[in-house]
């Protein structure tokens, strides 16, 4: 089922993206949709509703499945904003949240998946980069 849900085109929906968010709302198990949470201002790098993730082996590139213990392991490619122009963001708070979404049309209806704390807000200047390592979420039952 997991291989089929994160890597299997034959699903329906064209996928997921990985978006940026600022610490004003901070998303908890109650944050549903992308506009439940503020994205990062966009421009010189980064654009609104985040980077894209396929449903394949590349950009899901480890699924781990324990069904013994009734767990699972979903890690996503690393996911990278370089600052072109200027800072990333363009403006405002810094990068504080990593969200994962669906990919729906309508990017404020975006169903939030997973989200991932950055520790602290993160601001890169032009040239530099934002990069997410190995992102993982454990998924239990």
């Amino acid at each position: 089922m997991l291989d089929t849900y994160f890597r299997g085109a034959a699903i329906s929906g064209s996928g997921f993206a990985v978006f940026l968010a600022t610490s004003a709302v901070t998303p908890t198990q109650d944050s549903n949709v992308k506009t439940d949470v503020t994205e990062i201002a966009t421009g010189d790098g980064y654009s609104a509703g985040g980077i894209n993730v396929n449903r394949d082996s590349t950009d899901f590139d480890v699924l781990t499945e324990d069904d013994t213990n009734d767990w699972a392991l979903v890690q996503i490619k690393d996911i990278v904003w370089t600052a072109s122009g200027g800072p990333i963001p363009a403006s405002g708070n810094g990068a504080r949240w990593a969200l994962l979404t669906d990919r729906n049309a309508t990017v404020g209806s975006r169903l939030i998946i997973a989200y991932f704390d950055l520790v602290s807000d993160r601001t890169v200047s032009d040239g530099q980069s934002i990069t997410l390592q190995n992102i993982e979420c454990r998924l239990t039952e």
